[in-house]
């Protein structure tokens, strides 16, 4: 049985040095970092390097929108560095995810997953950039897109991984905007919280300041797995 430690990602996006101090702390309640773009600018490589040389599986979140044979270039390079999943936008189109995931291919074994509709934007948001419909619509809109293309997961916000499941069983559902009950939203729109998420489908979850802000981050680790574990 998989332990709820592994559908949760710590958003380490704390300099690097503090961040895997943090994760150190938080191994029994927490399998994955994300290595995000505030990261990655800094150190490149060796933050991946940091949290794999700990244990931690690592989620690099770079969201790449580019030219396809920069993408290509870009994902075969973020595979060798050892990081398990990486994200690029959806929007991107069909040719820039086909090359992605070849890419990510030719140097290991890290999964794409596409970015669909961030989850700090609301259904306004994603109207005044230029799409028709709600964020929902968006999301299942761009989900079909990249499994037409070969992606093997999304990233979504759990608000629309009940439908985007049913439509697509075989998708690594990946979730940001996690929040649990009663906690800021900050600039997050689209939350939920992590036992709904995972109930909705979600196979992994990404929390960064629920955790790292908090007065006690191993205790709101802690909190977020027992929420998440199965019933007894």
């Amino acid at each position: 049985m998989t332990h709820p430690r592994d559908k949760i990602a710590l958003a380490a996006d704390v300099p690097l040095e503090q961040a895997a101090a943090l994760y150190e702390r938080l191994v029994p309640y927490v399998g994955w970092v994300k290595v995000g773009l505030s990261l990655f600018v800094e150190h490149g490589p060796r933050a991946v390097a940091t949290f794999r040389e700990a244990g931690a599986r690592v989620f690099l979140d770079l969201k790449l929108h580019d030219i396809p044979n920069t993408v290509e270039l870009a994902a075969a390079k973020a595979s060798a560095s050892g990081a398990e999943l990486l994200t690029v936008h959806a929007s991107g189109g069909a040719a820039m995810l086909e090359a992605a995931v070849r890419g990510a291919a030719s140097t290991g074994g890290c999964q794409v997953l596409a970015v669909t509709a961030l989850t700090s934007l609301s259904d306004a948001d994603l109207q005044a950039i230029g799409w028709s419909g709600s964020a929902a619509t968006v999301a299942d809109h761009l989900a079909a897109l990249a499994a037409g293309a070969g992606v093997p997961g999304l990233v979504c916000s759990a608000r629309e991984v009940q439908a985007i499941r049913a439509r697509f069983p075989k998708l690594f559902l990946c979730t940001p905007g996690i929040r649990p009950q009663g906690a800021s939203a900050q600039d997050q729109v689209r939350t939920q919280t992590p036992r709904a998420a995972v109930e909705a489908g979600s196979d992994l979850l990404v929390v960064g300041r629920p955790i790292y802000t908090a007065e006690d981050p191993v205790a709101a680790a802690r909190a977020i797995c027992e929420e998440i574990a199965p019933a007894p």
